[in-house]
């Protein structure tokens, strides 16, 4: 699963790279929200975690930006922007799901999880093809 990661904190990044590298990820980074547009509308991500207080362009911007281009990547919202206002905010560009900094790096896997299986047609956390099972 190829995932891209916008967030311009430096050492969260490193953090979140490291966390999802480990689980299993292929994980492409951006620091700001004019390189996040050109790569989510340029290559093909499974799914995105997407900060919003970006540099050269905020990421509500650049979701509204890639929904307009009908770029159907689901979207994850890691932000510190937590007022109920900032989440509608964030859902109503497009967003698939919301986490507000701190966060716990389990919750974001479990969340990015959970979108990747919906995107997928998949409600149930097991996946199952002929006899095997996945069951994370």
């Amino acid at each position: 699963m190829r995932i891209l990661l916008v967030e311009d904190d430096p050492d969260l990044s490193r953090q979140l790279k490291l966390a999802l590298s480990d689980a299993g990820y292929a994980v492409d980074h951006a620091a700001d929200g004019e390189e996040a547009q050109f790569l989510g509308e340029t290559e093909p991500y499974d799914a995105v975690i997407l900060d919003l207080g970006l540099p050269k362009v905020d990421g509500v911007s650049v979701l509204e930006r890639w929904r307009r281009g009908n770029v159907a990547t689901p979207v994850l919202i890691l932000t510190a922007r937590g007022a109920w206002s900032e989440k509608v905010a964030g859902f109503d560009a497009g967003a698939d799901d919301y986490l507000t900094k701190p966060f716990h790096t389990e919750e974001l896997l479990a969340r990015l999880r959970a979108l990747l299986r919906r995107s997928a047609g998949h409600a149930a956390p097991s996946l199952t093809c002929g006899g095997l099972r996945l069951d994370p």
